[in-house]
């Protein structure tokens, strides 16, 4: 990775040797930090701040600012995708993403359009190239998207938080109707990812927030099998260089196998699963993120560097570990408790590479 300053995220994730654990945080741009809610408050909504190329660039930059974190991740929202669509989405304070127009009827479905990136979703990648040029090679630029399966989720139950009734009542009563839906969001997510690719992400992941929700034949055929599909059709390289991919199904420990034969080079895990097992399991195979349970950082700085260690110890010897929480970091952390994590993973880690 010639044109990196530091290149160990990219490496690890193509389980290349590297002098220590690389570590970014999932949502490390985000309310925790008091300079992102004056940011946010400028830009006037969370939608807003994702639609400023220029505000979107700075709240990447923020925590990097702050923290000798490995990596940067573009500064979005997995539904981006779905608002091109048509669906109308905002964002309620205190209740989080809603949809205007939630797809209620076969009509509606039908009607769907794979949006193109370079006309709707140009705000997305006027900041992916905006943020790329920023970091001038410092560390690399992760893009993402979610999955088919996750935004369909939002997509007919017009909001989160759900135990998608209505989502699943359609998988089970009308499953050509769900695959037709999945089968749009999987192009619409391969060309957006194509185009962030294209504008500069050096690595990109799909987020299948909700995949855990389903069972596991309906896992594998409704949610594993669009994502596969994503894989397949993305593109390998840019530029010459290797881009790699990360899955990361919240939910999923059962399912690691699966999840490794997807075309990913990086599994993330969640907190409920032990590292250890979970290499015993796909480590030759996948890079394994992860996977410390993000309360953790709640507790005093001592207590952090204890919990890391186990992760590190967990993983062990060797390539292919990214360090990370199990899930996004919470709102709620104290910062400086984030500092700790950065300071004992790149410490501790070392020992073993």
């Amino acid at each position: 990775m010639s044109q990196l300053k530091n290149d160990t995220l990219i490496r690890a994730l193509l389980r290349q040797p590297t002098p220590y654990t690389p570590v970014w945080i999932m949502r490390q741009a985000g309310r925790y930090l008091p300079e992102y809610n004056k940011t946010r408050a400028l830009a006037g909504s969370f939608m807003d701040l994702c639609r400023n190329p220029t505000l979107a660039t700075e709240v990447t930059l923020q925590p990097l600012a702050r923290f000798p974190l490995d990596a940067a991740i573009l500064f979005s929202d997995i539904l981006t995708v779905p608002d091109a669509m048509g669906l109308g989405l905002e964002f309620v304070e205190g209740e989080g993403p809603r949809f205007q127009r939630p797809l209620r009827d076969e009509q509606a479905i039908r009607r769907l359009v794979v949006p193109d990136p370079s006309a709707e979703l140009r705000y997305v990648l006027d900041a992916v190239a905006q943020i790329r040029k920023a970091l001038a090679g410092s560390v690399p630029l992760i893009g993402f998207a979610g999955s088919p399966f996750t935004l369909a989720c939002y997509m007919i139950e017009g909001r989160g938080g759900t135990e998608f009734l209505e989502t699943k009542r359609m998988l089970y009563e009308r499953p050509d109707l769900m695959h037709h839906l999945l089968d749009v969001n999987a192009r619409a997510v391969t060309l957006y990812l194509d185009a962030q690719i294209e504008a500069g992400a050096q690595a990109v992941m799909l987020f299948d927030t909700w995949g855990g929700a389903l069972s596991g034949e309906a896992f594998h055929e409704f949610s594993l099998r669009y994502m596969q599909k994503i894989f397949s059709g993305l593109r390998r390289e840019q530029s010459g260089e290797r881009i790699p991919r990360i899955v990361f199904t919240k939910g999923g420990g059962q399912w690691l196998e699966s999840l490794a034969q997807t075309g990913a080079d990086a599994v993330g895990l969640d907190w409920t699963v032990d590292i250890a097992k979970a290499r015993a399991r796909v480590g030759d195979r996948v890079a394994l993120q992860g996977n410390l349970d993000p309360a953790v950082l709640f507790a005093q700085p001592e207590t952090i560097r204890r919990e890391v260690n186990k992760v590190l110890a967990g993983y062990g010897h060797g390539v292919g570990h990214i360090f990370n929480l199990g899930h996004g970091i919470s709102q709620f952390t104290p910062p400086e408790n984030l500092a700790a994590l950065v300071e004992a993973v790149h410490g501790s880690s070392q020992q073993f590479h």
